[in-house]
C-alpha cells in the first residue's frame, strides 16, 4: 500500500535563558533538513536534524524527523529507536504513532501494531488521531466500510486531522472515487504543504483527468 508521510513542524521548547543565536541555529538546521528531505536526500537531512537535536535534545519533532530519515534509508532498527523515543516524550504524537505502526506492519510485525493502536484507542477514545489510526488499520485489513466509518468519525472530531484525511482519500481511491480522493489530498496540502508524497499523488490524479467531486 502506498504510504504517505510528512515531517513534523519544528516546535521549539527553549527557555528564556537560551541565547537567540542557538534558536536561530536550530531553525536553520531544521530548514536545511526539511529541504534535503523533500529532495530525497535523506542522509543529508538526517545529519541536519541531528545537528539541531544536539542543541535541543528533548525536541520530539526532531526525534520524529530523524526517525523518518532512517525509515526512508531502510534502517528499521534506528527508525524504530527514534520513533520510540519520540513517543516516550509525546505519547499522542499522531504522525510518529502512525510511522511506528506502519513500520511494524511493513516488517511483518502487524500484531504489535494492532496491539499498540488498540491500547491507544482505549486510552484516548475521543482523540481523532487515535480513531484515524484505527481507520488506517481497518484499511490495512481490507475492510473498506469499517475504515470509512472510523475515518469519518475521526473527522467529525477534528476536520483537519491529516491522517484521517489522507487515509480516507486512499479509501476513496480503492472505492473508485478519485474525485473525492483528490479533494481530500488538496485539503491535506492546504493544511500542510510540506507533504511531497501527497502532492505527487494529487498531481498524478489531476494529470489523469480527475476533476472536482461529482454531485450524488
Amino acid at each position: 500500500m502506498w504510504r504517505a508521510c510528512w515531517l513534523a513542524g519544528l516546535t521549539l521548547c527553549l527557555g528564556g535563558c537560551v541565547e537567540t543565536t542557538t534558536q536561530e541555529r536550530v531553525q536553520q538546521y531544521n530548514e536545511i533538513g526539511v529541504e534535503a528531505y523533500e529532495h530525497g536526500q535523506y542522509r543529508a537531512a538526517r545529519e541536519s536534524f541531528q545537528a539541531a537535536l544536539a542543541l535541543t535534545p528533548e525536541d520530539v519533532a526532531l526525534l520524529y524527523n530523524i526517525g523518518q530519515c532512517y525509515d526512508r534509508l531502510g534502517d528499521v532498527a534506528k527508525a524504530e529507536q527514534f520513533y520510540q523515543q519520540c513517543l516516550v516524550r509525546s505519547p499522542n504524537h499522531p504522525a510518529c504513532r502512525h510511522a511506528l505502526a506502519d513500520l511494524w506492519v511493513r516488517s511483518g510485525r502487524r500484531p504489535e501494531a494492532e496491539k499498540m493502536i488498540e491500547d491507544w484507542l482505549k486510552r484516548e477514545p475521543n482523540l481523532s488521531s487515535a480513531l484515524a489510526e484505527d481507520g488506517w488499520l481497518w484499511h490495512v485489513r481490507g475492510d473498506l466500510p469499517k475504515a470509512h466509518g472510523r475515518l469519518e468519525q475521526a473527522l467529525k472530531l477534528d476536520p483537519h486531522d491529516l491522517r484521517a484525511l489522507t487515509e480516507l482519500a486512499l479509501v476513496y481511491e480503492e472505492l473508485r472515487r478519485p474525485d473525492r480522493a483528490l479533494a481530500l489530498y488538496e485539503r491535506c496540502l492546504d493544511i500542510n504543504p510540506h507533504q511531497p508524497d501527497i502532492a505527487a499523488r494529487a498531481k498524478q490524479l489531476r494529470q489523469s483527468g480527475v476533476g472536482p467531486p461529482r454531485r450524488e
